[in-house]
């Protein structure tokens, strides 16, 4: 690329490679080695396997697992080419696309497949920022393997190797390795772990499964921590009032509970709602346990200012 961005550079390395290793014999692997390359068109050709319940419990999950990965790594590629050409990508459009056109890929024989980051990079870096640049990929892949297949059958595995080492290097962000010192140590935490599952399990959608779940339950133990609850006494002592301020949900329930003074002189309690808000039935529950506990005691219970939702929970489990 510094003497020429004429001609790919990956180009330029298979073809000198290719043509040292004709030139000069040598014990290398060639694309030949991995497999028998096809000799003329797809044909459209339905699957061959019995349409019964046991079929479908088979195929359900890899069918799910490539459908999560392809999904995934599609919308990852997406940002990725959002982020270097400052357009704005219709994802909705990218993923109804994808899941059409696997469906037609089954039906010629084919494997799905979906958007890759590097091959995506490469384009972009080598010029193909239009449309047509991806058909234009893979209808000359396809005349590659149709009818240059004696050719690409010779290309050294070596050459694809050196060519997605390269990719794998430009594409890799690096200053991701000094973000992890700066960055909080449970957004590190979870970088690491997906990371590490990727590589130990060679499963994306392990890895991807793994980090969406230490990143809800460290979302869920940071929102917890801002829930707050202050009491006040009335004059005549004989009303507490409970102002509950923050996110009320299955995790910081706890808080609520251990906020409450169930052995208080007061006979009547007021748990004002006007500052929280209420995103599941646990947190319902909570408060009907609280309050059933409190009438136990003697006590007189009452909830101020529930918004709608609070409402409908509440209502639901009474």
């Amino acid at each position: 690329p510094r003497i020429t961005t004429l001609v790919p550079s990956p180009l330029i390395c298979i073809v000198v490679l290719t043509a040292i290793t004709m030139a000069y014999p040598m014990p290398v692997h060639v694309v030949a080695d991995l497999g028998a390359l096809p000799t003329g068109l797809p044909s459209l050709i339905l699957p061959d396997v019995p349409l019964t319940l046991d079929t479908f419990k088979i195929v359900l999950p890899y069918a799910f697992a490539m459908a999560m990965v392809g999904v995934l790594e599609s919308l990852m590629t997406a940002d990725v080419v959002d982020e270097l050409t400052d357009t704005h990508s219709n994802k909705r459009m990218e993923c109804v696309g994808l899941g059409f056109s696997n469906i037609m890929v089954g039906l010629f024989g084919g494997i799905a497949g979906c958007g890759m980051i590097g091959q995506t990079v490469g384009n972009l870096r080598y010029g193909g920022k239009g449309r047509l640049s991806t058909f234009t990929a893979g209808a000359f892949l396809l005349l590659l393997l149709v009818v240059l297949h004696k050719f690409v059958a010779q290309v050294p595995v070596a050459a694809l190797v050196a060519i997605m080492i390269m990719v794998s290097v430009s594409t890799f962000s690096w200053s991701s390795l000094r973000e992890l010192v700066r960055h909080p140590r449970l957004s590190s935490t979870v970088m690491l772990v997906t990371v590490t599952v990727v590589v130990l399990t060679h499963d994306l959608a392990a890895g991807v499964g793994c980090g969406v779940l230490l990143s809800g339950l460290f979302f869920s133990f940071q929102v917890m921590k801002l829930l707050q609850v202050k009491n006040s006494l009335s004059p005549d002592g004989q009303t507490r009032t409970y102002h509950v301020m923050g996110q009320l949900f299955f995790a910081s329930t706890t808080v609520l509970t251990d906020a409450i003074e169930f052995q208080d002189t007061a006979s009547h309690v007021v748990i004002d709602l006007s500052q929280a808000k209420l995103w599941d039935i646990s947190a319902a529950e909570t408060l009907e346990k609280i309050a059933a506990r409190l009438k136990t005691r003697g006590k007189t219970v009452t909830f101020t200012h529930a918004d709608q939702q609070a409402s409908a929970l509440l209502s639901a489990i009474s």
